[in-house]
């Protein structure tokens, strides 16, 4: 098998620098443990639930999304984590289910390497916009805490067009805000999902390969694969 920097040599064969770079956020820039600790402390120290919850979650957008209807990722979040108590035998109300995650959710710290890598990212002239499943009000919270609010050059939520990522119409929608097209723009995330769709999209992807994240292996490639957002500077 074919490693990832064999795989990253590979994509990044012949691409166009992009003018625009899309960011997912959770995960990707913030470092998601504090929930997770306080997610699994609900769970009754059932950590081997989080990956669990975490999928119940995504997809239940991708229900809403097939349904024609929307709650926002934080309703979803607290309806999956009552379904994956309920099935496990957990005894939890939905304000426990709520704490457990909105309020860590709020104050999630960056990785490392996130804020020397948008600044190295900017310097070089780039254009930064973040691109969430969360909520408007979430990430300009999540930002402000994490000191990452003044790197951006915008900030998008799929709250604004109630779908959520992957579907191809959020990636289309994004690149309309910025009036780039999907040639244009980069999407960097953490998520082989995400990434699935903005090449499915048309744009180019870079995956970061954060601990225990995997690339969609049936997918189009990402144009980069690299191991945090300074390598994605350096590259760029």
């Amino acid at each position: 098998m074919a490693s990832l920097t064999q795989h990253s040599a590979h994509a990044q064969t012949a691409i166009d620098k992009p003018k625009v770079i899309f960011f997912d956020v959770n995960e990707t820039l913030l470092d998601l443990q504090q929930m997770k600790t306080s997610v699994s402390a609900a769970l009754d120290g059932r950590t081997d639930l989080m990956a669990l919850w975490f999928s119940t979650m995504l997809h239940h957008s991708l229900v809403d999304n097939a349904t024609g209807r929307f709650h926002t990722f934080g309703e979803i979040g607290v309806a999956s984590l009552m379904m994956v108590a309920e099935t496990n035998g957990v005894s939890l109300s939905v304000e426990q289910a709520r704490e457990a995650i909105v309020t860590p959710l709020r104050s999630l710290p960056p990785h490392p390497d996130v804020v020397e890598g948008l600044k190295a990212l900017k310097k070089k002239g780039y254009k930064l916009v973040s691109l969430t499943n969360s909520s408007n009000l979430g990430v300009q919270t999540q930002f402000e805490n994490a000191g990452l609010i003044d790197l951006f050059d915008a900030r998008l939520s799929v709250e604004d067009i109630k779908l959520y990522k992957p579907n191809l119409k959020a990636y289309e929608w994004a690149l309309d805000q910025m009036d780039i097209t999907a040639e244009g723009a980069l999407m960097v995330a953490a998520h082989g999902w995400d990434i699935a769709g903005a090449k499915a999209a048309g744009m180019q992807a870079a995956f970061i390969a954060r601990p225990n994240k995997a690339i969609y292996p049936l997918a189009i490639e990402p144009d980069y694969i690299v191991k945090d957002l300074v390598e994605l500077s350096q590259k760029l």
